[in-house]
């Protein structure tokens, strides 16, 4: 992954309403999720919701995927391997198998 890549992934990614909607549609992977779905389960109007998912699919983390009348996001998971592929990749000095994973959320 290009490190400009790398970079417009996670300025999208930096902003509270637009992480949990990727997150909520990583949690939903590979089917994803209808916006009406997004905006109910996480309480954001259709205009907002839209910004935010135009933002995440410009940096290609998600896919919109035409359902009938309808659109379905879907997180982009060749995407975010990349990324994370990306940030770790120098990982105690490119041997991850040495880093020591601390856990969940700390």
């Amino acid at each position: 992954m290009e490190t400009t890549t790398a970079v417009t992934a996670l300025a999208a990614l930096a902003q509270e309403s637009r992480l949990a909607v990727f997150r909520l549609l990583v949690r939903n992977a590979p089917e994803g999720l209808t916006p009406g779905l997004i905006g109910e389960q996480l309480d954001l109007p259709g205009a907002t919701l839209s910004f935010h998912l135009k933002t995440l699919a410009q940096a290609g983390l998600v896919k919109a995927v035409p359902e009938g009348r309808f659109l379905r996001y879907r997180a982009d998971m060749a995407a975010f391997n990349a990324l994370t592929a990306f940030l770790v990749e120098d990982c105690c000095a490119g041997n991850p198998n040495r880093c020591k994973h601390e856990g969940k959320n700390k």
